[in-house]
């Protein structure tokens, strides 16, 4: 495996780790564990921080003329990550308006 692909994988495993994070955080404070639930999203900011790593290395490679083709595999990859950090902005947001409901 090359280490565009490498980087890559590493981008959708920590990006999919991320987004189970924040659902798990999000089923935390539906029970009403709001210290469960920051810590899994706390959890969830380092899986989406390893993913970011991993692109941030790509990005690098290829400013450093290591020129890498398009690929699918890459675009999904940032789509994956892109979304899990999305997904868990808004699930941070979701279960602050929890914390006000009775």
């Amino acid at each position: 495996m090359s280490s565009h692909e490498d980087s890559a994988m590493q981008m959708i495993l920590h990006g999919g780790n991320a987004r189970a994070l924040a659902y798990e955080a999000l089923e935390k404070a539906k029970a009403k564990d709001f210290t469960a639930a920051e810590m899994k999203l706390m959890e969830a900011d380092s899986e989406l921080e390893k993913g970011h790593d991993a692109q941030t290395k790509l990005l690098q490679q290829e400013a450093k003329g290591a020129k890498q083709p398009a690929t699918l595999l890459i675009a999904h990859a940032m789509d994956h990550l892109m979304n899990a950090a999305s997904e868990k902005g808004l699930i941070a947001e979701i279960i602050e308006l929890r914390k006000t409901l009775p």
